[in-house]
């Protein structure tokens, strides 16, 4: 059986640390065309929720990273540290290497990292990585092509957006397309703590662009692709049933965030962290100490946001109702008695289509202690 912790030390309305991005190792919001009150949320969950592993997808992965559906089925994820692309077969666990793109230079928390394919990727075979090149964090295109040989399935990158800072760790690297067909993107401030409150700099932010990288219309600050800003090290998007933007977020060392994204706001890092009350600061909806979260990837599914833990080691789940967080989260796939994750560090979590969800394990990313078959790909039933 699934241990489920009930965490009494998760506080609402507040925010979290990383733990996780050590060098050695914030109020309410909603996407542009959505009300952020919302509906009450017909599709909640109930108050508590499950979580089964239906089995083992794949395996023998290396520090897996981005984690990309095909319209036709199958997976496509990024390896952090080696630079390449696989595809796997859903159904059998068959690993097929489609390239390696180039220019990418690995290191720290750095490397090849977040995948999303183009909203229209069934005709314009577009897909879209966040990768750490020499000077900087970079986004790219690439075509691909399933029906070339393998290693030969990504066509050559073309330049979407370039000039995000790097560092050795607070890279950010989350990229997803939106209900507008608008491409967002997660950001770090690579430990130079200035950026996060520059509107000038991309470091530290979340933006948002058009799909080949220009400003998006009804952006907050004009010709800018900056849509909020003040975060710490943006690692999760998801948005809800009713188009409301979630992310998670590192913090440093208190608390680690779920906040809900509103355009143009204020987030507060480096000022504050977690939950402050102050004018001019949004908090987050939800904090974990850092020991029980370092979030990564979330995913929105049952009426919950589905947030993977690095250093917690576990999988959460938030209930939601509208823009509120409508009871105690619980963790998942722990070991209550000794505070062990039963798959170790988890990386990136994405819905896989009614109640399920894909999640990868990440303890082949130089922090976590390797197992037989990791890193793996899981698949979950959710409620």
């Amino acid at each position: 059986m699934l241990a489920v912790v009930a965490c009494a030390s998760i506080l609402f309305a507040a925010g979290c640390s990383s733990g996780d991005d050590s060098p050695s190792d914030s109020r309410h919001s909603a996407s542009p065309g959505s009300s952020a009150s919302g509906s009450s949320g017909g599709d909640t969950g109930p108050a508590k929720g499950s979580v089964r592993v239906v089995r083992t997808v794949a395996e023998g992965l290396n520090s897996p990273w981005g984690l990309a559906p095909l319209p036709g089925g199958g997976l496509l994820v990024s390896s952090r540290d080696e630079a390449t692309i696989t595809r796997v077969d859903t159904k059998t666990g068959k690993k097929t290497e489609v390239g390696t793109v180039p220019g990418v230079v690995p290191g720290g928390e750095g490397g090849l990292l977040g995948l999303a394919l183009s909203p229209s990727s069934a005709s314009d075979h577009w897909l879209y990585a966040y990768f750490t090149a020499q000077s900087d964090n970079r986004i790219v295109r690439m075509r691909y092509d399933a029906k070339k040989p393998p290693g030969d399935q990504l066509g050559a990158p073309e330049t979407v957006f370039t000039g995000i800072p790097k560092g050795s760790n607070h890279n950010g690297g989350r990229i997803a397309f939106g209900p507008d067909k608008l491409l967002y993107v997660g950001t770090g401030e690579t430990y130079v703590k200035k950026y996060a409150q520059d509107k000038k700099s991309p470091g530290g932010k979340i933006l948002r662009m058009t799909p080949d990288g220009k400003p998006a219309p009804g952006n907050p600050f004009g010709d800018s692709v900056v849509y909020t800003y003040g975060h710490r090290n943006v690692q999760g998007l998801a948005w809800d049933k009713d188009k409301r933007l979630w992310a998670s977020e590192f913090g440093q060392d208190t608390w680690d965030e779920l906040n809900l994204i509103e355009p143009g706001d204020n987030y507060g890092w480096p000022i504050v962290e977690g939950k402050s009350g102050r004018s001019g600061f949004h908090d987050p909806v939800a904090v974990w100490h850092t020991s029980e979260a370092s979030p990564s990837g979330i995913a929105y599914a049952e009426g919950s946001i589905w947030m993977a833990g690095l250093r917690g080691e576990r999988l959460w789940r938030i209930p939601v109702r509208g823009a509120k967080v409508a009871d105690t989260p619980q963790s998942f796939l722990i070991d209550e008695a000794t505070e062990q994750g039963r798959y170790g560090r988890l990386r990136t979590v994405v819905a896989a289509g009614r109640n399920k969800l894909w999640l990868t394990t990440s303890n082949t990313d130089s922090r976590g202690t390797p197992r037989k078959g990791d890193d793996r790909i899981l698949e979950l039933e959710v409620s």
